[in-house]
């Protein structure tokens, strides 16, 4: 493969010494099976107060060029070519030593996952403290007055209660915000925010990347965004460098990228995104949306729809949904007795408070909401996984909420409600091979006999578009569209009514993402199956769903038809969630 050259941008920008000058990279790790180059000769440069995008696919070697010029690359990473200079320093020849002092003084990073990268042990605050006597930024008796004020800037609420919180007691916003104001403590010149927002609700994404290029401005920063989302680079960003499978394929500025893509690659991502104005086939690549779809009738797949006086009735109901938890760190007795009347808050907390919806056969529903709002709970009621408090929940006529969540795993209606569930990964055995896993609901209420259930998964696989033979292998041995396959295929194993798919499709990457969608459609239209499509990403919900529900702290504020409530909402916290959504310029 040919060295990549300098981009014409690069040649045409003021001779100027940048702050960051990576030349002719290359970085290789090395494993059981050999040397594996994970980045190809990448050059970049990074101006002070720039902000660069890097996008691509899992496995491009977005982070590993980040890795490598913070110099934290594993044991079995090294950079083998090129150089890394930063401020006019050979990063690549420092001794450690200078580069701990480097780090997080002059350069920092934000990381992919915040509750991974903070101490679960150890109370926020004294976590940034750690940062800043590490960089004798402050003296020792002063320490916990600057880490609340450093809280303070992220727009954390409360800081001086939050300074004495510890991870898991904050929200997924709230922990990335804690990761911001470690990063950006002792004021660096360079950050690297690797995939800051992922799994974030729309809404924090906009407030957290607002956030970020505030202080930055604020501070004369160079930063670099590493993304999957192009919305995000375009919304963000000054330029943006395309990587594909170790090499730069593109850079440019942004508003020129997006519109005038010239890689193939880049354009074959600018297809995959989801937008306003396309359809699901429009996502993949051209010379498979052109592929005309063979699909059976839902009447085929389905027994006829139950029906009183002629009016097909619905195959979900659910009525003044209610679920309530104890507050954690409840008033004792005690307390009670000589607490103000009337309490300050209730001991109980309804995560999902009196909330009535409908699916009927062969729908499509989306809800859709910020984290915390009460999608998760919901499903995972209507799943019977958990207890309801109060309501009612009909399946096909039967109150299947009367039904204990541990009673109901055992019955035959369970093989009429499955689940694809968020994280294609984390939701299989890691010792289970793919067909086993496909198997396992099968050998649980299927009811046909061992002989029968290889045969019953190579059909599942091929439905699903497995190839046959990765199904003796194990989820560290596939790739994410294919765990989210497996996923799928188990799912739909055991023919079901009811399919809910709770964010089936945000830990993959955007052309990934386009082939799940378009399958789960293909599914229904010939299975006659129903989708709750739980997500925050209301344009993959425009293109997959046929009516959308809007949820706000546990209760209902809007729901209607998808095109009705996208082009024009009435609520108004659904107009803040649309106008949340980072669109490239196409």
């Amino acid at each position: 493969m040919a060295k990549q050259k300098p981009s014409k941008l690069d040649r045409d920008r003021p001779n100027t010494l940048p702050l960051l000058d990576v030349r002719d990279l290359t970085v290789e790790f090395a494993t059981r099976r050999g040397t594996v180059t994970a980045v190809k000769h990448v050059n970049l440069t990074l101006a002070k107060g720039e902000t660069l995008g890097i996008v691509g696919e899992s496995g491009s070697g977005k982070s590993v060029t980040s890795y490598a010029v913070m110099r934290i690359l594993d044991r079995a990473g090294s950079i083998a070519e090129g150089s890394v200079t930063f401020s006019g320093m050979d990063i690549r020849s420092a001794p450690e030593g200078d580069m701990r002092d480097l780090r997080g003084r002059e350069m920092s990073m934000i990381f992919q996952s915040p509750r991974l990268a903070l101490n679960p042990i150890r109370k926020v605050g004294h976590q940034i403290e750690d940062v800043l006597l590490q960089h004798a930024q402050v003296d020792r008796d002063l320490v916990s007055e600057k880490a609340i004020e450093v809280l303070e800037q992220v727009r954390i609420a409360r800081p001086r209660e939050r300074y004495h919180a510890y991870p898991f007691e904050l929200s997924g916003g709230m922990c990335q915000r804690v990761v911001i104001a470690l990063a950006l403590a002792c004021r660096p010149q360079l950050l690297i925010a690797d995939e800051p927002t992922t799994g974030l609700d729309v809404t924090t994404q906009k407030a957290v990347m607002d956030l970020t290029v505030e202080l930055t401005r604020e501070r004369g920063m160079s930063t670099i965004l590493i993304t999957h989302d192009l919305g995000l680079a375009a919304a963000y960003c000054d330029r943006v460098m395309v990587m594909e499978k170790g090499h730069v394929v593109e850079t440019a500025l942004s508003s020129a990228i997006f519109k005038k893509p010239e890689h193939a690659y880049t354009r074959k991502l600018m297809r995959a995104t989801p937008r306003p104005g396309i359809t699901l086939r429009d996502l993949l690549p051209e010379e498979e949306s052109k592929r005309p779809k063979a699909v059976a009738k839902p009447a085929e797949a389905k027994a006829a729809a139950k029906c009183v006086d002629g009016v097909e009735t619905p195959l979900l109901v659910v009525e003044k949904l209610l679920k309530e938890y104890p507050r954690q760190g409840g008033a004792t007795s005690l307390f009670k007795a000589f607490a103000p009347k009337p309490a300050l808050q209730p001991d109980m907390f309804r995560a999902v408070d009196g909330i009535s919806f409908q699916i009927a056969r062969g729908e499509s529903v989306g809800l859709v909401g910020e984290s915390g709002c009460g999608k998760s709970t919901t499903s995972m009621m209507v799943m019977r996984l958990i207890d309801k408090s109060d309501g009612l929940i009909m399946f096909d006529g039967e109150d299947i909420g009367a039904i204990p969540a541990r009673s109901f795993a055992t019955l035959p209606q369970r093989k009429r409600i499955q689940m694809v569930f968020q994280d294609p990964t984390d939701s299989l055995k890691p010792r289970f091979s793919a067909a086993r896993s496909i198997a396992d609901p099968l050998l649980q209420l299927g009811g046909i006999s061992r002989d029968e259930v290889r045969s019953r998964c190579e059909e599942l696989a091929t439905q699903v578009g497995l190839p046959l033979n990765l199904l003796d292998r194990f989820p560290h041995q596939m790739s994410g569209g294919q765990k989210a396959r497996v996923g799928i295929a188990r799912a739909i194993a055991l023919n079901p009514d009811l399919i809910i798919l709770d964010e089936p499709t945000a830990a993959l990457d955007v052309s990934v993402q386009a082939v799940v969608l378009n399958l789960l459609q293909d599914l229904k239209d010939s299975l006659g199956m129903s989708y709750l499509f739980v997500s925050h990403d209301l344009n993959v919900v425009r293109l997959l769903c046929d009516r959308v529900i809007v949820m706000q702290t546990g209760k209902i504020v809007e729901q209607g038809p998808t095109e009705q409530i996208m082009v024009d909402p009435q609520a108004a916290y659904t107009r803040d969630l649309l106008t949340a959504i980072p669109h490239p310029p196409v």
